[in-house]
């Protein structure tokens, strides 16, 4: 027969399940806007970024990796972005091009150059529209004018590149600039986040 304090240990020790929505609590949801298609380079630093993410108590959540809706895309967009308090949007190199042509006047450019994948010029533009905290991360010369990704289009002090040909994973996220931007934008977050949390009720003499 077992002893008493044995059973309590025994009990006191959480189940798998649980153990994984224990480490996911007090994780503010938001939004990590990315590719699936990756190459060893790429998946190293979205693995290092995830950890990142979760190292400041914030959930990352994704389409269709960790969220999968019953609706056409644009509407799943939307439903994560509504129940998500800020966005984080990395643009990988992912297609080589080059203009082949034009349908109005000369080439824009003969030299090719990355494009990154569409839906990271759609998910951070329908955040931005609800006004979620961004911060826009992308492989240096990745949509450079193309979209949002274009200069002067996003707010300056939401974007940062990474130099993939001449910065390691470490060196991108032991920067400075990194560092900065990230915490600038998890305050934001965690400071949107108590602001639409806080119940509606105002203290004064008008509720006497």
């Amino acid at each position: 027969m077992e002893s008493t304090d044995e059973h309590i240990e025994e009990r006191a020790q959480p189940s798998a399940s649980l153990q994984e929505c224990v480490d996911r609590a007090f994780r503010i949801p938001i939004f990590l806007s990315t590719t699936n298609t990756l190459n060893t380079k790429q998946g190293r630093f979205l693995d290092r970024l995830i950890s990142e993410i979760e190292q400041a108590l914030l959930f990352p959540r994704t389409l269709p990796s960790s969220e999968q809706y019953p609706e056409t895309i644009l509407t799943s967009i939307r439903r994560l972005v509504l129940s998500s308090y800020g966005l984080l949007a990395i643009n990988f190199r992912r297609f080589l091009v080059e203009f082949i042509d034009t349908n109005v006047g000369p080439l824009p450019s003969t030299t090719p150059f990355w494009e990154g994948s569409v839906f990271l010029q759609i998910e951070p533009s329908m955040a931005f529209q609800h006004g979620l905290p961004i911060l826009l991360v992308r492989e240096k010369g990745t949509d450079v004018n193309n979209g949002i990704w274009a200069g002067g289009i996003a707010p300056l002090n939401t974007f940062i590149e990474w130099d993939s040909e001449n910065q390691t994973v470490d060196q991108f996220f032991n920067s400075i600039q990194w560092r900065e931007a990230f915490a600038n934008w998890s305050a934001e977050v965690r400071n949107g986040y108590f602001i639409q949390t806080e119940p509606k009720f105002k203290y004064g003499c008008n509720n006497m």
